[in-house]
């Protein structure tokens, strides 16, 4: 009879961090799309999070790095990743994220009826998107004209509601021609966004395949996990992750465990996971992946955490204060010219060593945003996403 590996929390989460450079930073030399790929994106709806997010987990990398990355080699690609938010992606896995991705099934569509784009509607505008860029670098005006151009007055019809405006109706599925692999960022022209087409390469694998390598690369990183898990990650069906979870596990894909005393997965065979603790004060900017995708949230967020640090229930509301792997307070900067002042708001009382690893984390934020960082220990008074 096989024995369930059963695996406790801080277990999960010494390993979660050792995998995503948190236990201790990526050496000098690590490319910045290795400890993205490692995340499996860095969220970055506002870059200077995904700079920050990057930085904190690599020796000597500044936001110029990354950006170098992003725009001069181009290792890094600006889109559409998990949940449909903006996401830094590793160039060289664009084909996965994208052939997994598009397999997701979508939800209902928040839009009001007339509003909706059909399927069909859909597959138009995402072909008239990736036709628009390719060679080209537009503005969401320019685009927006090419798009219409090439599909109908229809797709350009202001009735989808947005930031108390309305904006055409082909812009809500600009997340999916981001996943489809036919739109991403390029470079702002002056304060104005860009978007061109990602490079082809070859083509991807198939959506079974795809979907199957997804899942062994999100169980590395933050397992054990269950399929609610996974779907609460995608912003999918939690019935469609149970189903697809299924398959995996009888194709002998991925491993049943007991992770608190509840059934959770890792991918087939890896369950060797460190003794002890995952040690040391880190501070993780906006919608981190760590605090994003790591679950069960309320031993993520323990105690006064789960209240003062997550909005709604959601993570990544607030930058956060890690102690030991879980979520022990939040902070804020304010950056005023050269300099940042970082106000941190710890939940607990923080020992000696604790208390000097917070001021070297300050001191990595100011080297990753190239600024003189002061910092405040006291309470953080501005809401989430300030």
């Amino acid at each position: 009879m096989t024995t369930t590996v059963k695996i406790t929390w801080d277990a999960a989460s010494a390993r979660r961090a050792e995998r995503q450079f948190l236990a201790g930073p990526a050496g000098t030399g690590t490319p910045v799309a290795e400890v993205v790929g490692a995340m499996l994106g860095a969220h970055a709806q506002v870059l200077s999070a995904a700079e920050l997010s990057v930085g904190m987990r690599a020796d000597g990398v500044t936001r110029a790095d990354v950006r170098a990355a992003l725009w001069d080699d181009r290792s890094l690609i600006k889109t559409y990743g998990p949940r449909g938010t903006v996401h830094l992606l590793p160039a060289r896995e664009l084909r996965l994220f994208s052939a997994a991705l598009t397999a997701v099934p979508t939800g209902p569509s928040p839009f009001p009826p007339g509003a909706r784009l059909t399927e069909e509607q859909t597959g138009q505008v995402v072909t008239a998107i990736g036709d628009a860029l390719d060679g080209r670098y537009l503005t969401v005006d320019e685009l927006s004209e090419e798009v219409v151009a090439r599909t109908g007055s229809w797709a350009g019809d202001r009735v989808m509601p947005a930031f108390q405006d309305l904006w055409p109706r082909w812009r809500q599925v600009m997340h999916r021609a981001g996943w489809a692999g036919t739109l991403c960022f390029g470079p702002n022209r002056g304060r104005k966004a860009t978007y061109t087409r990602p490079p082809r390469g070859e083509r991807g694998a198939d959506a079974g395949d795809a979907l199957s390598a997804f899942v062994d690369r999100y169980l590395h990183a933050y397992g054990p996990a269950t399929p609610q898990h996974f779907a609460r990650w995608l912003a999918a069906p939690p019935g469609w992750a149970t189903a697809l979870f299924g398959e995996l596990a009888a194709a002998g894909r991925i491993e049943e465990v007991s992770f608190e005393g509840t059934p959770a997965w890792v991918t087939a065979g890896d369950t060797g996971f460190p003794d002890g603790l995952a040690r040391g004060v880190r501070l993780l900017p906006y919608f981190d992946a760590y605090v994003v995708a790591g679950q069960p949230r309320e031993r993520l967020f323990p105690g006064k955490a789960y209240q003062r640090a997550l909005g709604g229930g959601q993570a990544g509301n607030y930058p956060v204060l890690l102690v030991d792997g879980v979520v022990a307070g939040v902070w804020h900067q304010r950056r005023q010219g050269r300099r940042t002042t970082v106000t941190v708001e710890p939940l607990v009382r923080l020992t000696a060593r604790q208390r000097r690893e917070l001021d070297e984390q300050v001191e990595r934020v100011g080297e990753v945003l190239e600024a003189t960082p002061e910092l405040v220990v006291g309470e953080v008074t501005v809401g989430p996403h300030a």
